[in-house]
């Protein structure tokens, strides 16, 4: 059965750091509604194997289908990287990813390169981001470096601590000693650390969010769908939000509110059994 204009678009990540992609797809697209999930209960996704995050992406995306969305936005760089395939050849519904979008913005504001890219352990070991920049700029020079502490530090809303500012200087210090001119936030919760993160590597060096080239893709297929929710004539009624937690919903909708620009008022519980 085909999906309507009002249907909502259903989006999903680890924890709330996919709220910044839920911002960016509000103000580019503000008739749309949104059906989030934040897998809280299983944060972080980075450590865990390829499988596991196979798993768990289905089985949220499943879920999403079956609450009725016409779309689904894998707003998690490592579910991305493992699940995007698999969640695309078996959902009835257009799935995006958020590599391939970080990929193209940061191909076009590099400079000289060389390219960083920061992220989750499982999102750098699967390489996603490397083949995705060389499939655009093949003589690209790619580097990439894990940063699992920083999921946990922008979840307990550490954003600016003081020991924050150290693990960052740690972990960014091969990306400053390559000189590097771009750096790919690889995870949907770091541009909670963008102020940290670009005062560590200077002013010199731009930061990519995918976020607000995922949505220009949203766009896109909706669109070649006749599926945009103001398609018919300009009259959609307006947006409604829903935001789902898998784990401590009181805690998501308390930190969750720095990510978005509309009020956050409600989250709803749901855990898979």
């Amino acid at each position: 059965m085909r999906a309507s204009q009002q249907a909502p678009i259903g989006m999903f990540d680890s924890g709330i750091g996919g709220l910044t992609v839920a911002n960016a797809l509000s103000r580019r697209l503000p008739s749309e509604s949104l059906l989030y999930f934040g897998d809280t209960a299983r944060v972080p996704y980075g450590p865990k194997s390829p499988d596991t995050v196979r798993r768990y992406a289905l089985q949220i995306g499943e879920w999403l289908v079956r609450e009725g969305v016409k779309c689904v936005v894998v707003a998690c760089n490592t579910a991305t990287a493992h699940a995007l395939d698999v969640l695309q050849s078996s959902l009835p519904v257009p799935v995006v990813g958020v590599v391939e979008p970080g990929a193209r913005a940061a191909v076009r504001a590099s400079r000289i390169g060389p390219i960083g890219v920061i992220g989750t352990s499982g999102t750098i070991a699967s390489g996603a981001y490397t083949r995705a920049i060389h499939r655009l700029s093949s003589h690209a020079t790619v580097l990439a470096a894990p940063c699992p502490l920083f999921v946990p530090l922008v979840e307990e809303g550490w954003g600016d601590h003081p020991a924050t500012r150290l693990i960052v200087r740690e972990y960014l210090a091969p990306m400053r000693d390559a000189r590097v001119d771009t750096l790919v936030l690889g995870c949907t919760h770091y541009p909670l650390l963008a102020p940290v993160l670009a005062a560590e590597m200077g002013p010199a060096v731009r930061l990519i969010d995918s976020a607000e080239e995922t949505a220009v893709e949203v766009e896109r297929i909706l669109a070649d769908r006749g599926l945009l929710n103001n398609a018919a004539g300009g009259h959609a009624p307006e947006p409604r939000h829903r935001f789902v937690a898998s784990d401590a919903p009181g805690h998501f909708l308390a930190l969750g509110r720095r990510f978005l620009d509309a009020p956050l008022t409600a989250v709803e519980y749901h855990v898979f059994t």
